[in-house]
């Protein structure tokens, strides 16, 4: 496994992206986190997929983590997709792209820009309709404090232990350090709160349908190698969700993480890893 370094890629609209990079001999993969979350989020499976020789790169998604927040707060799938072609221009090579949730919703769209980019895609507990229930209750769990924060560590995890309760509720709490940004005495998400002016404002709902039914067109076009990994406890991505996704594509490999919701990384990191890694080790 080579060192990891962390990077700065510049992108066309002028953000510039931070990223957790080890470098390698062999393929590409490109992990890329959910809303919300920052490029730590992933566990142990960059530095596995490092030890198995693929060059590693674990990225901040745009308004998220150590990467820059738009200026004009244009946090749109097409922002996402072109910072993504950006990435793998900066790879210069095809690349396997491995996106949870709004990183599979990016991964899909910058798929469909430029087949030959990639090498395959994994989409992690997100399909291209996902379960309208669950899409609420993660908008609710994030606008909750995006502004007014935690007092604390402590509080910002008893928050995150009643939103997954069937996770144990970590002791040693620097981990989740890395996913907040302390200021003026109190502990914020590491995000930019206009994000959530565009992914979830009141009344966002019809255009949420709009850009699934865009989605399902993509998903209907894949050729590439696809897998769809699920967590079994997820409300996101339901037995239903599942089977229409099966439908669009029927080529996809399918994954059920038993015991795992939608932080699937984050619940059951070996199983998941053991996925992908075999996943991309079948060509």
């Amino acid at each position: 496994m080579r060192e990891q370094r962390t990077e700065r890629i510049a992108t066309p609209s002028g953000v510039v992206l931070t990223v957790d990079h080890w470098p390698g001999t062999g393929s590409a993969v490109v992990l890329a986190h959910g809303g919300g979350q920052t490029r730590h989020s992933w566990g142990g499976t960059a530095a596995t997929l490092s030890a198995h020789g693929h060059r590693v790169l674990s990225i901040d998604l745009r308004g998220h983590g150590d990467s820059d927040w738009s200026s004009d707060g244009d946090y749109s799938m097409g922002a996402y997709a072109a910072d993504a072609l950006a990435v793998v221009d900066w790879v210069g090579a095809p690349t396997a792209w491995v996106g949870a949730s709004l990183g599979g919703m990016t991964g899909l769209h910058a798929v469909d820009a430029r087949p030959g980019g990639f090498t395959s895609l994994t989409l992690v507990d997100i399909t291209p309709r996902p379960a309208a229930a669950g899409v609420s209750r993660i908008l609710e769990f994030m606008a909750d404090r995006a502004h007014a924060g935690f007092a604390s560590l402590d509080e910002a995890a008893d928050a995150i232990a009643a939103y997954q309760p069937h996770r144990t509720r970590p002791t040693d709490l620097s981990g989740l350090a890395k996913n907040l940004r302390q200021r003026d005495g109190r502990w914020f998400w590491h995000w930019d709160p206009a994000f959530l002016s565009v992914r979830g404002a009141p009344g966002s709902e019809h255009a949420r349908d709009r850009h699934h039914d865009e989605l399902v067109g993509i998903a209907r076009r894949l050729t590439l190698p696809t897998m769809l990994v699920r967590g079994r406890l997820s409300d996101l991505v339901t037995q239903d969700e599942v089977d229409a996704f099966l439908q669009m594509v029927p080529h996809a490999r399918y994954v059920d993480v038993k015991d795992a919701a939608h932080m699937i990384a984050g619940d059951k990191n070996d199983v998941f890893t053991d996925a992908v890694v075999d996943f991309l080790a079948s060509g």
